[in-house]
């Protein structure tokens, strides 16, 4: 009756008919469908609809979706469903609003199209993807990923270059050309050239990246991206000076965990560190104990700032205006990187955002792959203003 293949796409068809849904649910009803078979229908009904539906209005939803879907999950449409209507009475009935909704959504050409050509994947890890695939996943939020997704999405962030932008440091380097003539070696030319030199040796100012401050929000809301994020960062930065917290209730130092070699050793050992997982935020407090604890992670001026947090802090304003203010004094530039700000027309209104949008230096929404791509620039362009 049902093939664990079609887990994937029917949670698909269910985000697409308004259910909340992430990977985690998709990843329970894979397990609630092996445990109680997938033979009889109404038992795979039930252990799905337990994991899958979180809102009571959703139920209806659920019904109309997973009795299309599982009959016809290529080519339900709305005539499938005026049939049986039609069959149950003689008179037929108008489809009620959830089969409205899950007629449309059956009947789109995109869910006839599994996520992912498996048959174009080489097997070297090569992302052979379809265009049209390839498209969705860059464009999709990280908390609607199902399990299908999540794999094929860790082996594109390995492909995302974070190329940072470099600034002249204060050590001269031996150059081509320059301002500056490098006399010593000017004088060892001469004398291996009886006193002569041939070309001029300059020195110049050595180009250098800049060292990253990271500091991720852990708290409930931000639990997903924050464990995309630091998989992302993990790998990006490993050419870069880097200082890496996160916080929640409280600050937490991960440096020893980002020096970890391996993406997956580093988020074991950050799931050992990190006690707040899935709490509260409590930037301010946070930001006081990094300036008067971890002064040394801030390389003065030259350090940038990444903030990876979507605002909703619940201390005083008063404290996390005065920590920020701090924080600002005593780094190059702040960029914060906020998911609120995928939603067209989002404004920071509540106390904690507009408090951020006041005290940093750039915003950039950061919950896929496109914006993780366009991180690099916004870097660029936060720096040289």
């Amino acid at each position: 009756m049902l093939a664990l293949d079609n887990l994937a796409a029917f949670a698909r068809a269910l985000q697409r008919a308004g259910v909340p849904i992430d990977s985690t649910r998709v990843a329970l009803a894979a397990q609630a469908a092996v445990q109680v078979g997938i033979v009889q229908k109404d038992d795979v009904r039930f252990a799905l609809e337990a994991v899958l539906v979180s809102r009571p209005q959703d139920r209806a939803v659920f019904e109309a979706v997973f009795d299309a879907f599982f009959r016809a999950p290529q080519a339900a449409s709305a005539v499938s469903l005026m049939a049986q209507a039609a069959t149950a009475d003689s008179h037929p009935r108008e489809p009620t609003a959830a089969q409205r909704r899950a007629q449309e959504v059956l009947a789109s050409p995109a869910l006839a199209q599994p996520a992912i050509d498996t048959a174009e994947l080489a097997d070297d890890d090569s992302l052979a993807l379809r265009a049209s695939a390839y498209s969705r996943l860059r464009q999709a939020d990280f908390r609607s990923l199902t399990g299908h997704d999540v794999r094929r999405m860790q082996r594109l962030l390995r492909a995302v270059r974070l190329d940072l932008p470099q600034v002249r440091g204060r050590r001269l380097a031996a150059s081509g050309q320059g301002s500056r003539l490098d006399w010593a070696k000017a004088m060892q030319w001469a004398a291996c050239h009886d006193g002569e030199l041939v070309r001029l040796p300059y020195l110049q100012r050595r180009k250098q990246p800049l060292p990253l401050l990271i500091l991720v929000d852990v708290s409930g809301s931000m639990a997903v991206y924050a464990r995309w994020l630091l998989a992302f960062l993990h790998q990006a930065t490993r050419q870069v000076p880097r200082a890496v917290f996160s916080f929640g209730t409280q600050l937490t130092d991960l440096n020893a965990a980002f020096r970890q070699p391996d993406t997956d050793a580093m988020l074991d050992s950050v799931n050992r560190t990190v006690t707040d997982f899935g709490s509260g935020t409590r930037l301010g407090d946070a930001v006081h104990h990094l300036l008067a604890q971890h002064a040394r992670q801030l390389v003065g001026r030259r350090t940038v700032v990444l903030l990876i947090s979507d605002g909703l802090d619940t201390g005083e304003p008063q404290v996390l205006e005065a920590a920020m203010q701090k924080l600002k004094r005593r780094t190059r530039r702040i960029l914060w990187l906020n998911p609120l700000l995928r939603f067209e027309g989002y404004t920071p209104t509540a106390r904690g955002p507009e408090v951020l949008s006041r005290c940093v230096d750039g915003m950039l929404p950061i919950h896929n792959l496109n914006s993780l791509e366009d991180l690099a620039r916004a870097v660029a362009q936060v720096v040289q203003h």
